[in-house]
């Protein structure tokens, strides 16, 4: 490893693609003298595995941030650039912060330290892997709390995605204060 970078952070996002509820970005530090086995892509993982290896991440992790921007700003400024500004926030949680950032895929936001993009990090570098699970565990938690609040669209099954049970829900109920109203099909189905 680079002297020059002692403290690198992984940067990962869940949820770009559901019709409900936030995008989650997480940002990790993780620490060489307390390896964590097993670390990989979030969706190649069991639920119960990511959250087993999440357990593990915050408690020997030097570092870890997390940020959600909710649906309704997603409609205000685009899922895009919400996701950049979730990047950007959870990379902002991080004390001290990171030398260096690397983040999964071909976009950076906008960061004060050196970063670089890598397609399929969270499948090449331990730090994004580990911010994939944070994400992931995070974004699927508060997706079963708005299970907890409106039930009739599955939340708890799909997390938001658009599933045949979700459109089918979407149908008949129209859209809830989870949903992405600038997203198809939801803007297509509002029950006014």
């Amino acid at each position: 490893m680079d002297k020059a970078f002692q403290r690198i952070a992984g940067v990962d996002e869940a949820g770009r693609g559901p019709l409900a509820g936030p995008v989650v970005a997480a940002a990790v530090v993780l620490d060489p003298a307390h390896p964590i086995e097993g670390l990989a892509d979030s969706k190649k993982l069991s639920a119960a595995r990511r959250e087993q290896l999440a357990e593990q991440i915050y408690r020997q992790s030097l570092a870890v941030g997390i940020c959600c921007v909710e649906a309704g700003e997603i409609d205000q400024i685009n899922i895009l650039q919400a996701t950049l500004k979730a990047m950007s926030g959870a990379v902002g949680q991080l004390r001290p912060p990171p030398d260096r950032v690397l983040v999964d895929g071909n976009r950076l936001p906008r960061l004060a330290m050196p970063a670089a993009a890598l397609v399929g990090g969270d499948g090449l570098e331990p730090a994004i892997s580990a911010a994939s699970i944070i994400a992931k565990t995070r974004r699927d938690a508060i997706m079963l709390d708005w299970h907890q609040r409106y039930p009739v669209y599955g939340f708890d099954r799909h997390k938001g995605y658009g599933t045949a049970f979700h459109l089918e829900a979407l149908a008949t109920h129209g859209p809830c204060p989870a949903h992405r109203h600038s997203f198809r099909p939801v803007s297509q189905t509002q029950l006014f």
